[in-house]
């Protein structure tokens, strides 16, 4: 069996949000942001490999984690992009990450607020795409007025295990690389979050948010916000992603203004938990490259 997972960052409010923090570590700073039913404990791993070289925060979005509900209830990107900016204007100007949900709001962060973004990560970002796959599609059913509020009732008499093996099967590439740890980790978790009564507006007002992204049209759609985006860019794809289809890489490619693409052919949806190391080598990379003032090139 594989070395015991080290444990969750510790964490602390700041302002609105809760922030998990490795501490002093390397001389710049770097901010996390999750994705769907996600939490800052998605970093925990990648924040280990890179806490020598950069000092990390993973936030946990509002509603999300340990983060208290929105006071105005409202979960659209643009609030969690705003969430994030708060904490980024505490932090200083930070390397910026996101997963899924958490690179789109990353990408809005990025081209809204380029004096706060020195790089910016994505991994398996949620952009638009005109032919998601069917994680995506299925989130976008559960998000209609009434029927997302009653799947999700529905779905609170399935048992946390059966829940979460469901969830990992499909963000996870092989379910045989989770760790037993993570996996009881994770069950606890939504244990807890079940008996918050904001969990459910939270969960369907941040898939409705992403949905909304996908039908917007415009200046505000994240493919023009992504063209904005002045900062160096990696974007990672896991060669398995069932919910993110590898090849919007190429359009990424094409839209960002400084990027580089990478795709690991053992990793699904998300590869800072799957391939931490990998992800962390690829980070290092971009963040030297940002050191020495030279754009990354093409790879």
């Amino acid at each position: 069996m594989a070395a015991q997972p080290i444990p969750h960052w510790p964490g602390r409010m700041v302002g609105p949000v809760h922030v998990r923090s490795t501490g002093a570590g390397g001389p710049e700073q770097a901010v996390f942001v999750h994705g769907l039913a996600g939490s800052a404990t998605n970093w925990t791993d990648l924040m280990d490999e890179l806490k020598d070289t950069v000092t990390c925060h993973a936030l946990d979005l509002p509603g999300a984690g340990l983060s208290p509900a929105a006071d105005d209830g409202d979960y659209s990107v643009q609030a969690h992009a705003r969430a994030v900016i708060g904490l980024l204007e505490q932090t200083g100007p930070a390397h910026l990450f996101g997963n899924s949900l958490g690179g789109a709001v990353s990408v809005l962060v990025a081209a809204e607020r380029p004096d706060l973004v020195r790089t910016l990560t994505l991994i398996s970002p949620a952009l638009p795409d005109l032919l998601p796959r069917y994680g995506p599609a299925r989130i976008a059913a559960a998000t209609l007025p009434r029927l997302g509020e009653w799947v999700a009732e529905k779905m609170r008499l399935v048992s946390a295990e059966q829940r979460i093996n469901a969830s990992f099967a499909m963000v996870w590439a092989s379910m045989d690389a989770v760790h037993p740890s993570r996996l009881r980790e994770a069950v606890e978790e939504l244990r807890r979050r079940d008996d918050l009564p904001h969990a459910v507006d939270a969960m369907i007002g941040s898939a409705r948010g992403i949905v909304a992204e996908y039908f917007r049209r415009g200046a505000d759609n994240l493919w023009q916000q992504a063209a904005k985006v002045a900062a160096p860019t990696l974007i990672i794809h896991g060669k398995h992603d069932r919910l993110v289809r590898p090849a919007m890489a190429a359009k990424a490619g094409r839209t960002f203004r400084q990027v580089r693409l990478v795709l690991l052919p053992r990793a699904g949806h998300v590869a800072m938990m799957e391939l931490p190391r990998v992800v962390a080598a690829e980070a290092r990379r971009l963040i030297g490259e940002t050191r020495l003032g030279n754009a990354p090139l093409p790879s």
